[in-house]
């Protein structure tokens, strides 16, 4: 429930606010970052939508459609400004206190964390992009990456097997991935996830599981790795086929590619691990 006066129809009116109150200070760090996830969200809806935003922050929620795909949006401007009013009433310390007010702020910055979880996580399959390098900071040719708005947040190869348990049981007992078994979607698979390295495993037969030097392409996927020499004894110790050996660091200085190695999975296919190298 709100307490303070906001703008009938104006919803930029609303987002000076929340900008005014995050700028005095002392908000989480995050709160900057989830009010411009919300304010870029709300700047690609239709008025109508925009409407429905201003209807929750004037206690008319129960007028909007239950079905709308919108409602997290609201209720998420909703808890912050919930929270930035919260903060307000928190920062005007009065002279004296009776045990009741004392109470009633104590709860009141308890319930704070509840509402700083929220900040900065995705929101209707958007994240908010939180590097903070300026565009002085970019490398020369290169736009900042600061402030863009992702949909896409991840990605997973598919690996089409003829048994697509023998090879998920290869890669969990092998590769220390770990498997969870979706056979309730459209299109029924296992899904194996170690550290940032997602595979989705769906059944196929016929050439469509053959592996792809077959074709004509060298390799199958490629794993980068910031040490590759941990990950090359890890598979090689678990007695995993080594197609191109990890040359030694020395070597690999002289050679045009990244230090690499490659191995060979259950069905054939070549995997090759490469070393990531971070950028300065």
């Amino acid at each position: 429930m709100l307490n303070k006066e906001y703008p009938l129809h104006d919803m930029n009116l609303v987002f000076d606010m929340i900008e005014n109150a995050i700028n005095k200070g002392g908000t989480h760090e995050k709160a900057a970052e989830e009010m411009n996830l919300l304010m870029h969200l709300y700047a690609g809806l239709p008025a109508e939508a925009v409407e429905q935003g201003m209807m929750f922050i004037h206690g008319r929620a129960c007028e909007i459609p239950a079905t709308s795909d919108i409602i997290p949006l609201h209720v998420r401007l909703m808890n912050l400004l919930e929270y930035l009013e919260k903060i307000e009433y928190l920062s005007e310390i009065p002279e004296t206190m009776s045990g009741e007010e004392i109470k009633k702020r104590s709860e009141m910055m308890n319930s704070l964390e509840e509402h700083e979880k929220l900040f900065g996580t995705p929101l209707l399959g958007y994240r908010f992009n939180s590097v903070t390098n300026t565009p002085a900071e970019a490398k020369e040719g290169e736009e900042s990456d600061s402030g863009r708005l992702l949909l896409m947040n991840s990605q997973a190869a598919v690996f089409i097997c003829n048994d697509i348990y023998k090879t998920a049981i290869f890669y969990e007992d092998k590769l220390g991935f770990k498997a969870a078994h979706l056979d309730d979607e459209a299109m029924p698979h296992i899904k194996l996830m170690r550290d940032n390295i997602a595979v989705v495993l769906v059944k196929g037969e016929g050439s469509a599981a053959k592996p792809l030097r077959e074709f004509g392409i060298k390799y199958d996927m490629y794993i980068y790795c910031s040490e590759p020499f941990l990950l090359h004894n890890e598979i090689a110790g678990n007695g995993i086929k080594i197609i191109e050996d990890l040359p030694e660091a020395k070597v690999a200085q002289k050679q045009g590619t990244n230090r690499q190695f490659v191995f060979e999975d259950i069905d054939g296919r070549h995997i090759c691990v490469s070393q990531y190298i971070e950028s300065n």
